[in-house]
């Protein structure tokens, strides 16, 4: 994915709020960035590029689901052009920011859980 084309045009699409951070994602014609401030840094942050057609993917494939955890896509999806955990997690996290996942807070132990919605 080459970054320069990647970041013409980017659109807000929206946050996504994890354990300890929010993460905000940004869409453009070649897919998603999923941007985070740094905790111990003053003025700097984190940046992931998320396909276009992972997401799609992932999304067709999981939709309806319930208590989808990062480590559990990561292991099933591996063909859905999904690298590992973190990829997973930036994944879900533009479902969320998208409105096509939600996160699930009943859940106390240490990983995220989400509910992929039904097409």
């Amino acid at each position: 994915m080459n970054i320069r084309s990647l970041a013409k045009g980017l659109t807000y699409c929206g946050e996504a709020k994890g354990k300890r951070q929010t993460y905000y994602v940004f869409e453009s014609a070649a897919g998603f960035v999923v941007m985070s401030a740094s905790r111990t840094k003053r003025a700097s942050g984190y940046f992931n590029l998320v396909r276009r057609d992972a997401v799609s993917r992932i999304r067709k494939s999981y939709a309806g689901r319930q208590d989808v955890t990062a480590k559990q896509l990561a292991v099933r999806s591996r063909g859905a052009g999904v690298r590992d955990a973190l990829h997973a997690l930036n994944v879900l996290y533009v479902l969320v920011a998208t409105g096509a996942a939600k996160r699930d807070d009943r859940y106390q132990d240490t990983r995220l859980h989400f509910n992929i919605a039904p097409r």
